[in-house]
């Protein structure tokens, strides 16, 4: 369980990094969110490396449709 300033830290650097995204892209929104938490339960803490794995995360994203 994190502590509220921690989960604080996480909501600010996913709205940051997801700011350019649709409202109604809850699926990129969801995966980035997931792993910027998965790295957080791992001890990643210095927000610089949290956007820098939401970044990662958000160019990576699964989509249902790509372009060749």
């Amino acid at each position: 369980m994190l502590d509220a300033a921690t989960t604080a830290l996480l909501r600010a650097i996913l709205d940051e990094v997801c700011e350019s995204l649709s409202p109604y892209d809850t699926g990129a929104r969801t995966y980035v969110a997931s792993k910027i938490l998965e790295a957080a339960i791992r001890g990643e803490t210095t927000p610089d490396r949290l956007k820098q794995i939401g970044r990662e995360a958000l160019s990576e994203r699964p989509t249902m449709w790509r372009w060749a």
